[in-house]
């Protein structure tokens, strides 16, 4: 297998469309045609990381976390970033990342957060909005099976409660071809036209490209007429953050060392308790304060998450408990998920969990 073949299969459950913008992820290091030795999967690529994949024999890094987030404009080895990427290509080692695109998965980052707390009833907490595309085509009635069944095995027509429609309209007509027209009726260069049927069908937009192959190829005319449009419907399979219910409610004290056990923390910052018991559980690995009224307003009782600044801590406003538990730690099981996933599906060589701790943050 090569590189490509290893993203591939992360991208089943982490499709780099629905990465946020302002991000950098994809293979940041490398090329997709290098044939894989192992692969080490990491948080963070650090020295320590390439040195560990160079130990174990490692050719490609999966890191959550991307190493170059802005532009690089030199490669002096000045800084931890220059050293890493350096490094990695001195010893022909390729680094690939996927970050909020695994953010946004209903299998990635957040959910895996809810499975470590025993959460039930698990949903999307910021469903994203816009992913959700409509294709609308025109195809004669003889040949609409044969076009949505391609247009299904493709991925599209199903996407929740967004399922394929189509009517039929009824007429005739002709279309001019020329000297080196297929007419699908009547005579060299001219098409006949009888009855079509509109065809529409939805999809989530990392697959639009194969959707457009399947059409075309399916399609029996030379110039095949479509639509494509984005939908604002909210996708509820995709977004920031989860929300999640414990089987039995708890006191707050209860569920703080509850999360301090799962989440293998010795200390949490928090808002002030209030008294209430626990139930509902809004999580959002890494930085998460721009979910704190989404939280809210989805009935949380407690947010867990990271990177809270002091005065975020005041907009708790006695509706609910901000407990952060720390970045690196509220994303720790993240690498333990794609060893998992790649596992599953790879047996051509060794998926390796880095045993190194990338955690930047100490405490005494």
């Amino acid at each position: 297998m090569n590189i490509k073949d290893v993203i591939n299969v992360i991208e089943e459950i982490a499709p780099l469309a629905y990465a946020e913008d302002f991000d950098n992820v994809g293979l940041l290091v490398g090329n997709h045609d290098t044939k894989v030795t192992n692969v080490l999967v990491t948080l963070d690529t650090l020295e320590s990381i390439v040195d560990e994949a160079i130990e174990k024999d490692c050719n490609l890094i999966i890191s959550f976390h991307p190493i170059v987030f802005s532009g690089l404009k030199r490669f002096n080895g000045n800084n931890y970033v220059e050293k890493v990427v350096m490094k990695a290509i001195k010893n022909d080692i390729a680094i690939y990342a996927m970050h909020t695109a695994l953010d946004n998965s209903i299998n990635g980052v957040n959910d895996r957060i809810c499975q470590q707390l025993g959460l039930e009833n698990r949903k999307i907490l910021i469903p994203k909005k816009g992913v959700i595309k409509k294709l609308t085509t025109y195809v004669p009635t003889k040949d609409l099976d044969e076009v949505r069944t391609a247009l299904f095995k493709a991925g599209a027509g199903n996407i929740g409660n967004y399922d394929e429609c189509s009517f039929t309209v009824e007429g005739t007509g002709t279309f001019k071809g020329n000297d080196e027209s297929k007419p699908v009726i009547g005579q060299k260069g001219i098409t006949h036209f009888e009855a079509e049927t509109q065809l529409g069908v939805t999809f989530p937009k990392h697959i639009e490209g194969q959707v457009i192959n399947a059409l075309l190829k399916a399609h029996p005319y030379e110039e095949v007429a479509y639509e494509v449009v984005s939908l604002d419907n909210t996708y509820q399979h995709l977004g920031m953050g989860m929300i999640g219910e414990l089987p039995v409610a708890m006191p707050e004290k209860a569920f703080l060392e509850l999360l301090k056990q799962k989440m293998n923390v010795s200390v949490i910052k928090h808002s002030v308790l209030l008294g209430k018991p626990i139930k509902n559980v809004a999580v959002l690995g890494g930085s998460g304060s721009f979910a704190i009224e989404n939280a809210k307003r989805a009935g949380a009782d407690v947010f867990v998450t990271a990177d809270m600044k002091y005065h975020q801590f005041y907009q708790a406003e006695g509706q609910l408990v901000i407990a952060d538990i720390g970045h690196y730690e509220s994303e720790q099981f993240t690498k333990n998920l794609l060893v998992e996933h790649l596992s599953k599906k790879i047996h051509n060589f060794a998926i390796i969990l880095s045993e190194v701790n990338t955690n930047p943050i100490k405490y005494s």
